[in-house]
């Protein structure tokens, strides 16, 4: 199979039908007409036909040259949409960051994260998108976001997953300061006056499955008496005295009634991580990367010390 026109062929084509002329085309082009020439014929031996009828005053098209400039035209504007495309994403004067968290980052990460970076690339459009570290699993997993912040453990099928960016510990909350002088084992969790959140995805909350696991393990019951959404809500209404919740203790650090509640660690301690996560067959755009790469500071911030 013969080789195809390459771009510049049809550029010095399009150019030559423009100009009228080889000697006008190759003026244009800034370069030996004998050369252009060259190129043009290379491009008809390529495409098997003659598109110049050649007259001692004029160069006509033939009628597959007129069939051809609306062709090549569309060929020229698509390659330069591709080096735009890959201009604006390269050096990031353009492109969009699309990136999932788990969503309590939200409230306390995310937002001076969004605001450095866009102090640093102005023209880059921010999509970050607040859920369950399992859903951002799997909106990465389809391609519908880039890449994402998740709390360990995933289902890592089909995804990179880091090395742990950011370390927590889950803790025993309550308004009680008698009830987080010591360290809390499960076998001292009233299951009668807990209150989780995660409602929505229960188990498939990474922190709820493995508290569902050490307690299983433990031969506890530990089934919540009110499940809620929102780590925020659920601190709300512990602050309200009946009932004590088990969260990441940052959750409660950033919170505005941190000061009316009282933690412990659980005994043994519980330790959570959080990694990011991308498509194991894709890589990321520059936009992306960049946010990921800048987030090490307010994920330093966010960690603490407590």
């Amino acid at each position: 199979m013969s080789e195809g026109p390459t771009l510049r062929q049809l550029e010095y084509f399009i150019r030559t039908v423009d100009e009228g002329s080889f000697a006008a085309a190759a003026t244009k082009e800034h370069m030996a007409q004998p050369s252009l020439s060259e190129q043009i014929r290379r491009l008809e031996r390529r495409l098997g036909t003659t598109l110049f009828v050649r007259t001692n005053s004029r160069l006509r098209l033939t009628d597959v040259g007129r069939q051809l400039v609306p062709k090549a035209k569309a060929a020229i504007e698509a390659a330069a949409e591709v080096s735009r495309v890959a201009k604006v994403t390269t050096d990031l004067s353009g492109g969009e960051v699309s990136f999932g968290s788990f969503r309590s980052a939200q409230h306390y990460l995310l937002a001076p994260l969004i605001l450095a970076f866009n102090e640093r690339f102005p023209n880059v459009q921010v999509r970050v998108v607040g859920l369950n570290s399992s859903d951002v699993a799997d909106a990465v997993r389809r391609g519908d976001l880039e890449a994402g912040l998740v709390e360990l453990p995933v289902d890592p099928h089909g995804l990179q997953v880091s090395a742990p960016v950011l370390s927590d510990d889950v803790v025993y909350i309550s308004a009680h300061r008698e009830r987080t002088r010591r360290p809390v084992s499960l076998d001292q969790v009233v299951p009668s006056r807990l209150v989780l959140a995660e409602a929505s995805w229960g188990t498939r909350d990474p922190m709820r499955r493995l508290l569902a696991e050490r307690a299983q393990s433990e031969q506890i019951d530990l089934d919540p008496f009110i499940q809620v959404e929102y780590g925020d809500a659920a601190l709300e209404i512990v602050s309200r005295g009946t009932f004590d919740t088990i969260l990441p203790l940052v959750e409660l650090q950033r919170h505005p009634l941190r000061d009316q509640l009282s933690w412990a660690h659980l005994s043994p301690a519980f330790p959570v991580d959080f990694a990011f996560i991308s498509r194991s067959d894709a890589e990321l755009s520059p936009a992306t990367e960049a946010f990921i790469a800048m987030s090490k500071g307010p994920l330093e911030e966010f960690q603490g010390p407590w």
